[in-house]
C-alpha cells in the first residue's frame, strides 16, 4: 500500500457540511494495491467566488479586500473618512494536479494560482487583480519539495470562514521547503529545511532608512507531530530559525544575528459528530511573526551602525474557533483570534503590539459545488505608544467550485 505523501492542504478553502467542493478537498493521492493496476491522474480545479464588502471604517487601501489588524490605521483618518464599498473577485482560484506512477510510490505534482496577486512597485502591497502562486510542489513517497504550507503551520485549521486573510493569531504560511514525511497515520511525523526569510523592524535605530537590511545565512527547520484518532486530532510543531542583519554598501560593514523560535499546538475536536467542531491553537515563541497570519516583526534593530543591538521579538497566539453544521443546508462559524508581540526597547512607539480579530457568519450551501452567505467580522489594533484603531465589516460571498472530474473521469 502506497503511504500517504501529503498532509492535507485545506488552507483556503471552506470545510461545507455538502459534499466537498473542488477546491483543497480532495485527497492528493489515493493508496493503490500494486504498481501493475495503479494509473496516472490528472485534475483541472478551482473555484470562482465574488466578496462584496461594505467596511464601515477603513484599513490601508491595497489590502481593503481582507481584514488584517496590522492593515488597520491607528491614527483617525490616514485613509480618509470613514466608510468604504468594495466588490472583488481576488479569492478566484485555479489549479491542476496529478500523479503518475514511479516505482514503489507515486508521482505527484501540483501547482496553483488565486487573485490576490502583490501590487506593481509596492513589494508589500495587496489585493491588486494579479496572479498569486499559492502552490507548486512535487512529491514521491515521503520525499516532497517546493512550494506549499509550512510544517509549523496546522494546514488543516481553517475555519469555516469567507474571509480571505482569516484569524490574525494563527500560524499561516505558504513556504518552499523541502520536507520528509518518514511516517504517517495514526501518528505522522515530518521534518523541513524552509526558505528563510527576517520581517526587520528598523524603528527603533537611529540610522537612515534602508540602511539595515535583513539576512539569511541558514533555512529554516521545522517538524510536525500529529496525532489523529475518531475524536480529531491533536497536532504539535516547532521552529528553529537564524535570524540575521547587516548594513549594505556602507563603508563599515556591520554585522549580527540571534535566533528565533516557536513552538505550535493546534486542534480539532468533533464535540458533537457532523454538528458542532473545535478549533483550538496556541503558538508562542521569539522571532517567527514571518510565519504568523498577522503578526509583525521578527527582528527589532537599535542602537548605532558603530554599535549595533538586535533583539528577536516575542509573541503569542492564541485561536479558538466553533464550526456548527445546522444542517446539511446550513452551517456556521463563531470565534476569536489575537496575536500579541511583547514589545522590545529597540522598537519605536509606533511599532505593532496586538492584533485581534473576530467573526461570525451564516452560509448556506443548497446545491454541490455553491456557497453563500453573509459573514460579520471585527478587527482591532494596539500600537506599542498605545495608540489603537479599530474596523467592522460585512461580507457576502457567492462561491462556485468545480473540478474537471465532474465532467471527465479518466479510466
Amino acid at each position: 500500500m502506497t503511504r500517504t505523501i501529503l498532509l492535507s492542504l485545506l488552507i483556503a478553502g471552506l470545510a461545507l457540511p455538502a459534499p466537498a467542493p473542488a477546491d483543497d478537498a480532495a485527497p492528493e493521492t489515493s493508496p493503490t494495491p500494486s504498481v501493475t493496476t495503479r494509473k496516472p491522474t490528472f485534475e483541472v480545479y478551482g473555484f470562482a467566488q465574488v466578496d462584496f464588502i461594505q467596511d464601515f471604517q477603513r484599513v490601508r487601501p491595497d489590502w481593503n479586500a481582507t481584514l488584517r489588524p496590522t492593515r488597520i490605521p491607528t491614527v483617525e483618518g490616514l485613509y480618509g473618512a470613514n466608510g468604504e464599498s468594495i466588490v472583488s473577485a481576488r479569492q478566484t482560484r485555479l489549479g491542476v494536479r496529478g500523479s503518475i506512477p514511479a516505482g514503489e510510490y507515486d508521482l505527484f505534482a501540483r501547482i496553483e494560482f488565486d487573485f490576490f496577486g502583490l501590487g506593481e512597485g509596492r513589494p508589500d502591497a495587496g489585493g491588486q487583480n494579479t496572479i498569486r502562486l499559492r502552490q507548486a510542489y512535487g512529491a514521491w513517497g515521503p520525499i516532497l519539495g517546493g512550494l506549499t504550507a509550512s510544517l509549523f503551520m496546522d494546514d488543516d485549521f481553517w475555519p469555516t470562514i469567507i474571509d480571505y486573510w482569516g484569524p490574525a493569531g494563527m500560524v499561516f504560511y505558504r513556504n518552499v521547503q523541502i520536507r520528509y514525511t518518514p511516517f504517517t497515520g495514526t501518528h505522522a511525523f515530518a521534518v523541513a529545511l524552509e526558505r528563510p526569510a527576517t520581517d526587520l523592524d528598523p524603528t527603533g535605530a537611529p540610522v537612515p532608512a534602508g540602511v539595515v537590511a535583513p539576512r539569511s545565512l541558514l533555512p529554516d527547520l521545522t517538524a510536525q507531530y500529529r496525532f489523529t484518532g475518531d475524536w480529531g486530532y491533536v497536532q504539535l510543531s516547532g521552529i528553529l530559525r537564524w535570524l540575521g542583519y547587516d548594513t549594505p554598501g556602507q563603508a563599515v560593514q556591520t554585522t549580527g544575528s540571534t535566533v528565533g523560535w516557536g513552538l505550535h499546538a493546534s486542534s480539532q475536536v468533533k464535540l458533537i459528530p457532523d454538528k458542532l467542531k473545535l478549533l483550538v491553537a496556541v503558538v508562542g515563541g521569539t522571532g517567527f511573526s514571518y510565519y504568523m497570519n498577522d503578526a509583525t516583526p521578527d527582528l527589532a534593530f537599535g542602537g548605532t551602525i558603530a554599535a549595533p543591538k538586535a533583539e528577536a521579538v516575542p509573541l503569542l497566539g492564541i485561536t479558538a474557533y466553533l464550526d456548527v453544521y445546522w444542517s446539511k443546508l446550513f452551517c456556521s462559524a463563531i470565534g476569536y483570534s489575537t496575536a500579541m508581540m511583547f514589545n522590545t526597547g529597540l522598537q519605536g512607539p509606533e511599532a505593532f503590539k496586538t492584533g485581534q480579530y473576530a467573526s461570525v457568519n451564516f452560509l448556506v450551501t443548497p446545491f454541490r459545488n455553491f456557497m453563500a452567505g453573509p459573514e460579520f467580522l471585527w478587527g482591532h489594533r494596539t500600537d506599542k505608544g498605545g495608540a489603537t484603531g479599530f474596523d467592522t465589516r460585512l461580507q457576502i460571498s457567492v462561491k462556485y467550485s468545480f473540478t474537471s472530474l465532474d465532467f471527465w473521469k479518466p479510466g
